[in-house]
């Protein structure tokens, strides 16, 4: 399966983003805490260049904590920090304008050292479609500013919203890169809700998902769909749970797209409890995040 996405306001957003870039302190950059590595853009190290950046990995309450733990300290050794927060919730929200201030010391003590006054930082946030942006800033906010939605590519236009007295916020659409140079990406960004359901053949998307629990998370797969041994054969497997699900045709046959449907919409919806799909020994160091 070949997943390619981007829509012509992406490429917009790509420019606005270059264009504001000037007028902010510090990048927001907003991944999914279940595919740190996978959720982050490409582009965003060459578009951001050497501004400040804080990583922060929202729906942590959705990923396996322990693997939350090890991508923070695999931010942290590339210079680079990161935060694991819950935007729906609104936990972890308070740390990320210390954690800015602390980014922006050296600069603001500069500033004041001329004279300047004190002021707001100015913060842009960036990330690919569906990654909670909307729901990060509504929080921060405390109020419903930005437009939110389950689907990916809501936001598609920029606004400036602030947040106190202490922070001013640049919202951005989301931006994905045109082309998955690795399909596995693409395969963890389309279970994990970051591109239409429409572009995507689900039954691939579940064999992939299948077959991903069975190495990482194999006791929790078995449990869910009443398994002693995973079977080898993917027919064998699919038609257990088409059967166990009541996922069936005239005749009693398995409907595999239903139960594709249904083993992708329980991954995402928490059935096999907190999932996290990258795990940082899986990245060589020419794909290291970048020092800042």
């Amino acid at each position: 399966m070949t997943i390619q996405w981007f829509p012509g306001h992406m490429a917009k957003a790509r420019r606005q983003v270059t264009e504001k870039l000037k007028l902010v302190d510090v990048i927001f950059e907003l991944v999914d805490a279940r595919i740190p590595y996978s959720s982050r853009n490409p582009m965003i190290d060459e578009i951001i260049q050497h501004k400040k950046r804080l990583v922060l990995l929202n729906k942590a309450d959705m990923a396996d904590k322990e693997r939350t733990k090890e991508w923070i300290r695999f931010f942290a050794e590339k210079g680079v920090k990161a935060l694991a927060i819950n935007a729906q919730a609104g936990e972890g929200l308070r740390d990320i304008v210390q954690a800015s201030h602390q980014l922006l010391q050296e600069k603001f003590d500069r500033l004041k050292a001329k004279g300047v006054k004190p002021r707001a930082i100015r913060a842009m946030i960036v990330g690919i479609p569906n990654v909670g942006k909307s729901t990060l800033i509504n929080r921060l906010a405390k109020k419903n500013i930005a437009k939110t939605g389950n689907t990916p590519g809501v936001t598609k236009a920029q606004q400036w919203i602030k947040v106190g007295k202490e922070l001013e916020l640049l919202d951005t659409p989301g931006i994905l890169w045109p082309k998955f140079e690795d399909q596995e990406v693409g395969m963890k960004l389309a279970v994990t809700g970051a591109i239409k359901d429409t572009l995507l053949n689900l039954q691939d998307l579940a064999v992939y998902s299948l077959r991903f629990l069975e190495k990482a998370y194999p006791e929790r797969l078995k449990e869910r769909y009443q398994l002693e041994k995973v079977p080898e054969d993917l027919v064998e497997l699919f038609d257990h749970i088409g059967r166990l699900r009541g996922c069936l045709m005239g005749g009693g046959l398995i409907d595999y797209d239903k139960t594709a449907e249904l083993i992708v919409r329980e991954i995402r919806s928490e059935k096999f409890g907190p999932v996290t799909f990258d795990t940082p020994e899986q990245f060589s160091p020419a794909e290291d995040v970048k020092q800042l």
